[in-house]
């Protein structure tokens, strides 16, 4: 059996930190076995390293190693390219195909994030894994396969079974072995030997001196997060390489590689999703405010209503004290003191409408006395004359402010003898 040192060399991985050595060693020993594998780790750590070692130390490594990134087939084809398919199984199907099951036949095959996979073909992968059978597109002929499966994902598996997106039994038959991955963050003492490691290659590729780092470099880039993991920090050293004409890079200069927050080792936790709880106590709160200010609507109808039909404003206003408190509140100073009497013409669709104008407080246009010594007869006259005066004798604009046709007011005109 090899040493880890010796698989990390033949396999270019570099880093001493013990959980990666961990991982290293399980793969090296559970090789020998056909045993299924699940590789685990955030997107970026490495996990494409794992099944290699496995297929590499295995009695299969004479056989085909067939690598399937799950997230990138569209769900219409997965089951086409995992399983194969029949001539004319479907529109395009032009000729018979053999999937990567069948092409892999005594060797293995690494299915990257299978968290992805679609349900239907879960099932379908399920049973390769029970008895190595499977059922081309199309076809009803039940074919064998004798295959490795080693799987990666950086889904949460359990949060995935929970919500109904992956089946349970088939990630039990999965993970047999579990191998995770350690992120980058928590391989610290690895970050600037794996910058080294990418700034010499990129200086070798691109024919050019390589860059080294000033401690204040180094110690940012040992305590930035690398969300990205060594994808991201791979990515750092090329741009690096190539746009730096200064082949010393000082702190300042790194960070500019960086997003906001690269000197920080661990970023705030922001909750950006509110519970189902939180969402219920909302709606309540915002139904509560609609049917009360709905209510109060109502309410200031029927005292509209009222004052129309009595004509007396005072009477009103003392029946319906308690009505009035709850409109406008216990403030005295918002509690109107006296309710203008409306003047109703004889159709309904007639009503002058009073003007309202919008200021601190609420006040109505016009002010009237406390004494009401004039009849509704004369109110409406009053309105129409000033109405008149105000427009020149013009009925036109005079019927326009008062809310009446020009027809009705010239029958008002005759009868109040204008």
């Amino acid at each position: 059996m090899e040493s880890i040192q010796a698989i990390k060399q033949r396999f270019g991985i570099i880093g001493n930190d013990a959980k990666l050595n961990r991982s290293i060693e399980k793969a090296i020993q559970v090789a020998p076995t056909d045993i299924s594998i699940l590789v685990t780790g955030e997107s970026g750590v490495g996990k494409e390293s794992i099944p290699k070692i496995i297929h590499q130390l295995s009695h299969r490594k004479h056989g085909k190693y067939i690598a399937v990134n799950c997230g990138a087939i569209p769900e219409g084809t997965i089951d086409s390219e995992l399983f194969g398919h029949e001539k004319g199984a479907f529109t395009g199907a032009t000729q018979t195909r053999s999937g990567y099951f069948e092409v892999a036949d005594g060797g293995t095959i690494f299915l990257d994030e299978v968290g992805e996979l679609p349900l239907t073909t879960q099932v379908r992968l399920l049973r390769v894994l029970e008895n190595g059978e499977f059922i081309k597109v199309g076809s009803s002929k039940v074919q064998k396969t004798d295959v490795r499966i080693v799987a990666a994902t950086n889904v949460n598996m359990f949060e995935a079974i929970k919500k109904e997106k992956f089946r349970e039994d088939l990630y039990y038959r999965l993970s047999t072995i579990e191998i995770n991955l350690p992120a980058l963050r928590e391989r610290k003492d690895d970050i600037h030997l794996l910058f080294r490691k990418f700034a010499s290659d990129f200086a070798l590729k691109y024919k050019m001196p390589t860059v080294k780092l000033t401690e204040e470099a180094i110690h940012l880039l040992t305590s930035y997060r690398w969300n990205g993991n060594i994808r991201q920090l791979r990515n750092v050293a090329e741009q690096v390489s190539v746009l730096e004409h200064n082949r010393s890079i000082s702190g300042t200069t790194l960070k500019n590689y960086l997003p906001t927050g690269a000197g920080q080792n661990l970023p705030a936790v922001i909750k950006d999703t509110k519970s189902e709880s939180d969402f219920s106590n909302e709606r309540e709160i915002l139904y509560k405010v609609l049917f009360d200010m709905k209510s109060d609507l109502n309410d200031l109808k029927k005292l509209t209503m009222e004052i129309m039909k009595s004509g007396n404003s005072s009477e009103v206003e003392k029946d319906n004290e308690g009505l009035i408190q709850k409109i406008y509140g216990d403030d005295e100073d918002e509690t109107p003191k006296d309710i203008p009497m409306l003047a109703i013409p004889e159709h309904r669709e007639e009503i002058i409408e009073p003007t309202i104008q919008t200021e601190d407080k609420y006040h109505f246009a016009e002010e009237i006395e406390e004494e009401e010594t004039l009849s509704l007869h004369d109110k409406e006259l009053e309105l129409i004359k000033k109405s008149l005066e105000r427009h020149s004798g013009k009925r036109k604009l005079a019927a326009a402010e008062l809310g009446i046709s020009e027809r009705t007011l010239y029958r008002k005109i005759k009868q109040f003898d204008l």
